[in-house]
């Protein structure tokens, strides 16, 4: 795969097209049962291999969190639990809102917003055992998450694991918040901000830095490698600009509610688009709604929250 680097994007989709759907016709010639499904989707699909491939263990999905799978951002709905528990005052909430406000209007993330949350988010769970502030995860998923999931996101992570593929979070929310999402979802696991604990209780500092943007290609990367995956057959999904560098790593990226620049870059790759999102604002950002288009800091706390779930 790496000599399609030297090729135009065009012709190096076209290419991996290709080789992925050799790969599948190899996998349907071993098993009679899935060459017969396979002959059919192909036939629906005018002539493209069937996606997800059944049965390919080295495959995997990798989902951004955020406006991906779940509509606003993880971290205020959070503090939300947290604000009703006492944990905070109400002008840390409306700080809160208004970092929400901006997410939803945006369509994007504000750096700035998201250092502000980090820091914010910090300050309250110092002195707070990691199993309180995981046990309120759960009702806190309840309260305000299950109902803001997005029905075809799931349904494509579903796909995924009935496929027997894995399926991981990739979020810069919080692990353990990351976590009790991707538990709830019954996918495999997730990737997210390690903060730093000792004895069981935040100290209010992170190890590293907020797995975002490159980050996150880092975090995938030393998964993929810990998993024995290989990236080419695996897919990846984001709304985000900031998460190319994760969608560029795999074979299948999609993108998913999409913002403007990450839009651009989707149609100028031929990478597959969906929106998920209402007609309004699917036309606010020029997508027709449910389209689809054919369809060293950061990498520490990635290794770190890899041998945290393994100890």
């Amino acid at each position: 795969m790496a000599a399609l680097r030297w090729l135009s994007p065009r012709r190096r989709s076209a290419t991996a097209r290709s080789v992925l759907a050799g790969e599948a016709s190899a996998e349907a010639a071993r098993e009679s049962t899935l060459r017969e499904a396979a002959s059919a989707e192909r036939a629906a699909e005018g002539g493209e291999a069937p996606f997800p491939v059944h049965g390919d263990d080295r495959a995997a999905a990798f989902f951004d969190l955020d406006n991906t799978v779940m509509q606003g951002a993880a971290l205020f709905h959070f503090g939300r639990g947290l604000y009703k528990r006492k944990f905070f005052e109400t002008r840390d909430l409306m700080r809160f809102a208004w970092q929400q406000a901006w997410f939803r209007m945006a369509g994007t993330e504000d750096p700035e917003h998201m250092r502000d949350a980090r820091d914010s988010a910090l300050s309250i769970v110092k002195g707070h055992r990691v199993s309180e502030l995981r046990s309120i995860g759960e009702e806190i998923y309840d309260e305000y998450m299950a109902g803001r999931i997005w029905p075809g996101t799931r349904a494509l992570a579903q796909a995924h694991l009935d496929a027997g593929q894995r399926v991981w979070l990739v979020t810069a929310a919080p692990v353990e918040i990351a976590q009790v999402i991707a538990g709830r979802l019954g996918l495999t696991g997730a990737l997210g901000t390690v903060a730093e604990s000792v004895a069981g209780v935040y100290t209010g500092r992170l190890v590293g830095e907020p797995l975002h943007g490159p980050a996150k290609a880092e975090a995938v990367r030393a998964l993929a490698s810990a998993e024995n995956l290989d990236l080419s057959r695996c897919a990846a999904y984001s709304d985000s600009h900031n998460d190319i560098p994760m969608l560029s790593l795999v074979g299948h990226p999609y993108a998913i509610n999409p913002d403007s620049k990450l839009r651009k870059h989707a149609r100028d790759l031929e990478w597959r688009l969906r929106d998920y999102r209402t007609g309004r604002k699917a036309a606010k950002v020029g997508i027709p709604a449910a389209a689809g288009v054919g369809a060293v800091a950061g990498g520490t706390a990635a290794a770190i929250a890899l041998h945290r779930r393994r100890r």
